[in-house]
């Protein structure tokens, strides 16, 4: 799927198209401009569309005070400024680089701004902008990158129906029509049983003319079925964190989806676009055919039925294959008389009725 196919006008997204893939690759570079471009390789490799980073400085995004909220066990950062200061050392000309090389490997660039001086430098490197949960009522924030025209995909962890609506109406009243929301959940790891997917559902009923995807935070099992099953329950857009090793130490690799995730996921989606098919309206495809023929029943004679005779429920049956009058013309046929004799397990035909 292209990002034009994302926002087609007027008209819901084609059924047996595949969705918009979101590698968020977010901090997993460890501040390695290496790392994050090998990582760019393996999101284009495994069939991504997109690969996203997050583009912030800790100074900007959080008090030197700012509690944790995320397991210890995974990552040892105490507070949040400790931990965002820890990846803060990308500036403008590296984000110039990384969307050189997204161009190289076809794969569109993508970061996640957190502040205005962000958004100036990363918009004329991507397409649209991505928000995040956490800034889903940053009023400042989303009205600066709605200063730039392009589209925007919306995260909604830990929001609620009333907060969406007001930050789409804040977005369409500074003339941003072009908008895909993101049902999340804002936990670092989600327990499966806390994706709450049936929110898709809700947003996609609320939000009928806007796209709506899946940010998706829980452990990747070995069959990918959460993001899967927010495929099959709608969602035209799915973002996952992606890493080149689930089993390093900190706050996001453990929960993130690697290459061969990756290309699980992908597997899944064209498994069940296969099962879809490309065929809108209930009737029969070209391999039926033969067992339309064999299969069903033509109208045959029971017992031998003399010339002028009338046909009746008595003398005649029904069988395979369907070569004579169909059964569909029984009661059309009974009551018809005969034009010739005819014998046991003769198929009756057009011909034989007066």
């Amino acid at each position: 799927m292209t990002l034009h196919e994302v926002f087609l006008k007027n008209k819901k997204i084609k059924s047996g198209v595949h969705p918009y893939i979101i590698a968020e690759i977010g901090v997993n570079h460890e501040g390695s401009i290496s790392n994050a471009k090998k990582l760019i390789e393996a999101a284009a490799r495994g069939g991504a569309h997109a690969a996203k980073f997050q583009t912030y400085k800790a100074e900007k995004i959080a008090s030197v005070n700012s509690p944790y909220y995320w397991d210890l066990k995974k990552e040892k950062s105490k507070n949040q400024f400790e931990l965002f200061k820890k990846y803060d050392s990308f500036n403008a000309h590296h984000y110039k680089e990384l969307h050189n090389h997204c161009v190289k490997n076809k794969i569109d660039f993508l970061s996640t701004p957190f502040d205005n001086e962000s958004v100036d430098f990363l918009n004329p490197l991507m397409k649209y902008f991505k928000i995040a949960s956490a800034d889903l009522n940053n009023i400042p924030l989303l009205k600066k990158i709605a200063s730039k025209k392009k589209p925007i995909f919306l995260s909604t962890g830990a929001s609620n129906l009333e907060e969406i609506k007001s930050s789409v109406k804040l977005l369409k009243k500074y003339g941003i029509n072009k908008i895909a929301l993101l049902h999340c959940i804002l936990n670092y790891p989600t327990a499966s049983h806390n994706a709450n997917l049936n929110m898709i559902n809700s947003l996609k009923k609320e939000f009928v003319k806007i796209k709506i995807g899946y940010s998706d935070h829980t452990l990747p099992d070995q069959d990918m079925m959460v993001p899967t099953t927010a495929f099959l329950l709608g969602a035209k857009i799915i973002e996952k964190h992606f890493t080149l090793n689930k089993k390093l130490p900190g706050n996001d690799h453990y929960h993130s989806m690697d290459y061969k995730d990756l290309k699980k996921l992908r597997s899944n989606i064209n498994k069940i676009l296969n099962l879809i098919g490309n065929k809108k309206i209930k009737g029969p495809i070209p391999s039926e055919k033969k067992a339309i023929k064999n299969a069903r029943r033509s109208i045959v004679v029971a017992k031998k039925i003399k010339k002028g005779e009338k046909f009746s429920e008595q003398n005649l049956t029904f069988k395979r294959p369907a070569v004579g009058l169909s059964i569909s013309e029984w009661n059309k046929v009974i009551g018809k008389r005969s034009k010739k004799n005819l014998k046991e397990d003769d198929v009756v035909k057009k011909i034989h009725i007066l």
